[in-house]
């Protein structure tokens, strides 16, 4: 496995995956951050390529071409 040494993304948060709910095409992985909890869904088969596990130290990257907020 190949160590990330650079990453232009510039809104990333370490943290630790604290659950992960599995589905059988789709997953989530929340993860504990500084910022809060990041939840995430990937795909299931990522997760097991990357051998994701509860208590495992991940980097969250984010890279958002949109934003909505509803005000009531």
């Amino acid at each position: 496995m190949t160590a990330i040494t650079a990453i232009n993304a510039r809104n990333q948060f370490k943290g630790t995956v604290k659950e992960i709910i599995r589905g059988p095409v789709l997953s989530e992985v929340d993860v504990e951050t500084a910022a809060g909890i990041v939840t995430s869904v990937i795909t299931t088969r990522s997760i097991d390529s990357l051998n994701i596990k509860v208590g495992d130290e991940l980097l969250t990257i984010f890279k958002a071409t949109e934003v909505m907020l509803a005000k009531f």
